[in-house]
């Protein structure tokens, strides 16, 4: 069982930062992939970005990569999701999930059997 917290999500201004982190709880943490998803009102959640287990081999959803940094602290339990140039499009609840494929970088959200609360970012123009 993996519990996971978000936060440092909030409002920022077009072209800002924030960093979200996600928090994992149990003893397994460094045999999970772990990933970001998304979610803006009315629309379906997307994949934003996703790290192997081992943190040597991450994915990014193509428009985001050059924005956007994913790294993970297996030794703390802390995934971090660094977001820069940030835009109104980006604004949803973004989400932290842990996969047992730790082999890979899973894009799909059936591939995550764990899942945070979520936390807000809104991007102010």
């Amino acid at each position: 069982q993996v519990q996971l917290v978000e936060s440092g999500g909030g409002l920022v201004q077009v072209g800002g930062s924030l960093r979200l982190s996600c928090a994992a709880s149990g003893r397994t943490f460094s045999s999970y992939a772990m990933g970001w998803f998304r979610q803006a009102p009315g629309k379906e959640r997307e994949i934003v970005a996703a790290i192997r287990s081992s943190g040597d081999n991450t994915y990014y959803a193509n428009s985001l990569k050059d924005r956007f940094t994913l790294s993970r602290d297996n030794a703390k339990n802390l995934v971090y999701l660094q977001m820069n140039s940030l835009k109104p499009e980006d604004t949803a609840v973004y989400y932290c999930a842990a996969s047992p494929t730790s082999w890979r970088t899973p894009r799909e959200a059936y591939e995550y059997d764990y899942w945070g609360q979520g936390t807000q970012v809104t991007v102010s123009s």
